[in-house]
């Protein structure tokens, strides 16, 4: 499920870890595990080839979105050029860019902080 925030794209928190910091780790250490925390954003980026009805159809039928937002995401690709579908962890995007590539999408990941 992805939860719609505000702003153009849907948002999935992360999940905090459920470890307290003990505080004993080297700051590097804790950095890099913060920085992995982070979520990962799946970008989908306008092209001239698909019609703007299948990238709704691709929106609604692989994510799950309602046809309002798939109708929505889809015009922010047409007329931004781009728009954030989904974010998660970094395994979860990878399958989402995959997936949106053999739909014959225009797709690609980005850390949420980049």
């Amino acid at each position: 499920m992805v939860p719609v925030a505000a702003g153009s794209s849907p948002v999935i928190h992360p999940k905090s870890s459920s470890a307290p910091d003990s505080g004993s780790s080297p700051s590097g250490v804790l950095l890099n595990q913060r920085q992995a925390d982070l979520p990962w954003m799946l970008i989908v980026w306008n092209d001239p080839i698909n019609l703007m009805t299948y990238v709704s159809y691709v929106f609604r039928s692989y994510f799950g979105y309602s046809e309002a937002e798939a109708e929505r995401l889809m015009l922010l690709v047409h007329h931004e050029g781009r728009a954030v579908v989904a974010t998660g962890s970094r395994e979860e995007i990878e399958r989402h860019t995959e997936a949106m590539h053999e739909y014959g999408l225009q797709a690609s990941m980005t850390r949420a902080d980049a």
